[in-house]
Parts: structure tokens; sequence; C-alpha cells
């Protein structure tokens, strides 16, 4: 795997927290940069690893090792507070200060002269950066993922793994713009100075980038991040968070605003134009569940008085029950009675009376009708 060719990095990748001061670009994790790049800014990070063609054009600050790659050009210093590596025909307008061990290849003109704690070997180093993703991408080839992590965790220290910063090949990063061919993507808490060209682009929350977002295809403007410019695509969609703040015009082909972002400019779109307002569905959900929640606990509660109001029903309709029911022998019931009973129909004060006696005199009678049969 050679960084002249298809390099390993594939995007544009700022990590959350990365500042540009002072014309510098600061990161708490590593840098890694790939070949025949322009980074008109200094650098200043954990390990710094530069490919090869890469011109710097101020100094390189490195806590840990500094890696350059061969035919690397830095104007300026180079301060490194462990180990540091130069390939072949590197050069270094000003002075390098390392802490620890200097390997350094062949032809190398370091201007201002150099200062090493540690041992100084002159040889032709192996290109670094290649060397690290030869071994990882062999190790992540036969499915050795343990191994891999192994290395990562050594190249890392022993400290807590940081995301990196990632230059593609060939990019271009200025004060005045961050130019590359590939995707670009921003992390958290960042902030940025010039304007952001990539084939897409996606901006995290919390950001600040003084600079406008150009990109070919979709951009995305989280939450709470203010652009101090435009924000253009060609035929992607554009779509800006809730919170965040656009200084200047938006041209899309689809353009998507969710409900608090802030625009100033003027809104352009080739297609479909949404405005979502989130936070009014979200309420109405959460609404709509502590309706369900409270419906289903007074439901609950009915239901147990009721079943308790039909028992007490059921238990005083049970006389009741047998005075209406039939007599053992198909006799019909009391309604019946008072219609074969003129007495009934003539006197309504002695009516249940009489109906009782009338029931009770044919129960007799059917009862001794019984017995006489069975005699005979």
């Amino acid at each position: 795997m050679s960084l002249r060719g298809d390099g390993p990095i594939e995007e544009l990748a700022i990590p959350s927290g990365t500042t540009v001061e002072e014309h510098d670009v600061v990161v708490d994790g590593d840098v890694l940069v790939g070949g025949q790049s322009t980074v008109e800014l200094g650098v200043r990070g954990r390990n710094v690893a530069i490919g090869e063609r890469v011109r710097v054009a101020n100094d390189i600050e490195a806590e840990g090792d500094c890696r350059l790659d061969t035919w690397c050009s830095v104007d300026g210093n180079v301060l490194v507070g462990e180990d540091a590596y130069l390939g072949e025909r590197v050069t270094v307008t000003g002075r390098l200060m390392v802490s620890g061990d200097l390997d350094i290849g062949d032809d190398v003109t370091i201007e201002e002269g150099f200062e090493a704690n540690g041992w100084i070997v002159i040889r032709n180093p192996v290109p670094t950066i290649v060397f690290y993703f030869i071994v990882l991408s062999q190790l992540l080839r036969v499915g050795e993922t343990d191994a891999a992590d192994e290395l990562a965790e050594a190249l890392a220290d022993g400290d807590d793994v940081r995301d990196p910063l990632l230059v593609p090949r060939s990019a271009e990063i200025s004060d005045d713009a961050w130019r590359v061919s590939t995707p670009a993507t921003v992390g958290d808490d960042c902030r940025l100075h010039g304007n952001l060209r990539a084939a897409s682009i996606r901006v995290g929350e919390r950001n600040e980038v003084f600079g406008s977002l150009r990109a070919r295809e979709d951009i995305s403007v989280g939450g709470d991040t203010v652009i101090h410019g435009d924000v253009t695509t060609r035929g992607g969609t554009v779509t800006v968070e809730s919170g965040a703040r656009v200084l200047g015009d938006v041209s899309a082909g689809d353009l998507v605003v969710y409900d608090g972002a802030e625009i100033q400019g003027t809104l352009r779109a080739r297609g479909e134009m949404k405005l979502i307002q989130e936070s009014e569905s979200d309420a109405d959900e959460a609404d709509e569940a502590e309706a369900e929640e409270s419906n289903e606990t007074e439901t609950d509660e009915p239901a147990d008085v009721e079943a308790d109001e039909t028992a007490d029903v059921e238990a005083n309709h049970e006389p009741d029950d047998d005075t209406d029911s039939a007599d053992p022998d198909g006799s019909e019931t009391t309604e019946s009675a008072r219609e074969d009973d003129p007495a009934a129909s003539d006197d309504d004060t002695d009516g249940d009376a009489e109906e009782t006696a009338t029931v009770t005199a044919d129960a007799g009678s059917a009862a001794d009708a019984v017995e006489t049969d069975g005699d005979s």
C-alpha cells in the first residue's frame, strides 16, 4: 500500500475539540497527513505522522513521536517530546529538538541544526506511516482483530485511544480554505478558520466555522453550530438541525430545516424544501403516552367496582329466581296462574296471595295424582 496511489485515508476527519490557534491546528490526539498534501498551518498534536512529499508551512510540535516521510519539507521548527524519525531528503528550515532518540535518513537538511537527548542513528528508515497501515491491513485481512487492537494501543503508548486528525492525500489546508476531494467530517466543539470544500460535509454539534461550506453532495449542520458563511451544494441535500445558525445563504438540491434553526440569508432549493417541527411532535407523542397510561389506570379501578356490584346484585336476587321458576310437574309460573284465575283479575289487592295459593294447590294436586298412580 503506497500513499502515491489511492491512500488509506479515505476522508478528512476532524476530531472533536480541534481548534485553530494563531495559524496552528491544535488537536488532543494524533495527526496523520496523507502524501502530496499542503498544510499552510502549523501542527500540534500527540503523535504526528506526515506522508511523503508533504509541505508544512509552519512549526510542528509533537508530545510523543514525530515521523516525517521522504521528501517532506517543514518551513519552521520541529519540537518532539519523545522519538523522531526522518526519512531521506527531508528538509527542515528551522531547528530540530528531540527529547528522545533520533532516527534520520540520508540527505536530510536541517538548516539551524538539531539536538537529541537519546541515541542518534543515521540510516534510511522505512516510511513509517505506510508501514503502520500495511501491518494493520494485514492483521485485519487475516481476521486478527485482537492483535490489531493491541497494535493500536501500543502505538498510543498505553494511553486512551483518541480520534486522530486525518488529512487525505493531495489535500490543501490553510487559513483560507480546507480543500479535499473526499468526504469531510467535523466532530463536536471545534473552532475552525477557512472555507471547507469536500465531496460531502457533515458538521457535528457546538462548532464554530469561520468560513463557508461547499460540497458536491450532501451537507449536514448539527445543532448549536454557527457557520460564518454560505452553505452550498450542487445536487445534494442540505440539512440544518435545530439550534444551528447559518450567517449566509443556503443553496441546495433539497433543503431540510428543523424548527429552531436560524438562517440569516436566502434559501434556495431546486427540489423539495421541508420545515420539520420536531419539538412539537415529540411533545405530542409524550402527551399521548401519558394519556394512555392515565386511561389504563382509570379503566382498571371501575372494573373492580362493577364486579363487586354485580356479585351483590346476584346475591340479593337469589330468592326471586326460585319464585319465578317453573314447578317440578311442568306447571306454569305465577304469571300464568294469574291469567287462569278469574279472581286474580277482579281483586288486585289479594292478587299475590291468591296466585301463591293457586300455585300451591296445583302443586299439591299434582303430588296426589302421582301417589294415586303409584298405588294403582
